[in-house]
């Protein structure tokens, strides 16, 4: 059986236009909004046709790869704990040096992304293909602070038994809704964010008695 004959170079270009699609769509979706940006659009800003768009997917799955490019730096459903930069940052024997990278990572990512979060969740209402990314994204969030708690329990910032209160806590904490208010809406630098994070994160445990006694 004859084997397929692949081409670097072509591979090379059509990586180059994917890269250019998904780029033109995240910029139009932060500026003008999900709805009203046309697939014309798209690859108006893109420099190329509108077929070539259309063959890199549905208007939706562009805004999902737009999202994933943004917050992970590729496409791909894979865990933010699984990053190579996350996992060292949360092998750091020091565990306040770790939480510290840890929310340094997590707070590039939120700028990168948090235009085309709200992009998502304003058109979520509208679209059912969108709904269901956006809820896909949140299920992949509630994935990583669960997994993030979990590192909480092993480093005894939280008791095993606090480990469900611990993860809803973590995942309010460093949600992006909450790094829009304080960056945007409340007007605070990143560093200040950064702090202020850092210090809820340490201090985790102080807040899980409050929320009640652990789900059965």
């Amino acid at each position: 059986m004859a084997r397929a004959y692949r081409s670097p170079r072509r591979e090379a270009e059509s990586a180059a236009t994917r890269s250019a699609v998904i780029a033109a769509a995240a910029k139009l979706f932060v500026r003008d909004g999900y709805v009203a940006t046309s697939i014309r659009a798209i690859a108006e800003e893109a420099g190329v046709s509108v077929p070539t768009v259309h063959n890199q997917g549905q208007k939706h799955t562009l805004l999902m790869a737009a999202f994933e490019v943004a917050f992970a730096s590729d496409e791909g459903s894979h865990s933010l704990a699984d990053r190579p930069h996350m996992v060292e940052a949360m092998s750091q024997p020091d565990t306040e040096l770790a939480i510290a990278q840890y929310v340094r990572l997590l707070g590039e990512a939120h700028r990168r992304a948090a235009g085309l979060v709200r992009a998502m969740a304003a058109a979520a209402d509208a679209d059912p293909l969108v709904r269901a990314a956006y809820a896909d994204i949140e299920a992949r969030g509630r994935r990583d602070t669960g997994i993030a708690a979990g590192w909480l329990v092993e480093r005894g910032l939280v008791a095993p038994e606090h480990l469900s209160e611990a993860a809803d806590v973590f995942g309010y904490i460093v949600s992006a809704d909450a790094y829009v208010h304080f960056t945007e809406t409340r007007g605070w630098s990143l560093e200040r964010w950064e702090a202020f994070t850092v210090h809820q994160l340490a201090h985790i445990a102080s807040a899980i008695p409050a929320v009640g006694a652990p789900r059965g």
